[in-house]
């Protein structure tokens, strides 16, 4: 079983099932990490990725690169594009990945085998860019800690808003994604 096989087959166990994306994101995650010189087989704890979809890609780029968003060393930024940059701080090192071929085939098995006898240049674009992470967006324990002046709720790593001179959560600050049905307790 060659190299991308072997890892669709892992992310797609992950995910529950093999799809264009496991495929997609299997293919450009293991170009990037090739690109690094980093062992997709080993934490590598110098690398963090940013995501710019919320679909079936982003689940092969968590299994295979080791990075989650509760070791904040994935990082989603909602374009909805079929994209992905990979910063290695170690070597100080950015790419950004993108798609080059897209297949329009919904019949998995057929995915896989399309992609596996394709070369990386033929289906995955590396750009080399530039990401400047603040370093209250760097991984470890949290940097700053402040306590929203509505609801109470402690708010971390700069996430806080400040209006009228009082510290708000951006949900207390006109941004919520939900409405209140009762009050907590």
């Amino acid at each position: 079983m060659n190299e991308f096989k072997k890892y669709v087959k892992k992310t797609g166990d992950y995910h529950g099932h093999i799809c264009f994306g496991i495929a997609m994101g299997t293919k450009t995650t293991l170009a990037a990490m090739k690109y690094h010189g980093l062992d997709p087989d080993v934490k590598n704890k110098n690398l963090i990725v940013y995501t710019e979809i919320d679909r079936c890609i982003t689940d092969a780029i968590q299994v295979i690169s080791r990075c989650t968003l509760s070791h904040r060393t994935l990082k989603y930024i909602d374009y909805g594009k079929f994209a992905t940059t990979f910063v290695n701080l170690a070597s100080g090192k950015v790419i950004r990945v993108t798609i080059r071929e897209s297949c329009e085939i919904n019949d998995a098995p057929k995915v896989v085998e399309k992609m596996a006898k394709l070369s990386e240049s033929e289906v995955v674009n590396i750009q080399e860019v530039k990401v400047n992470i603040k370093e209250i967006d760097l991984p470890g324990i949290p940097k700053k800690r402040s306590y929203c002046s509505v609801c109470n709720e402690q708010i971390t790593d700069g996430r806080e808003v400040i209006a009228d001179k009082r510290v708000l959560c951006r949900a207390c600050a006109n941004d919520k994604y939900y409405v209140e049905i009762t009050k907590g307790k």
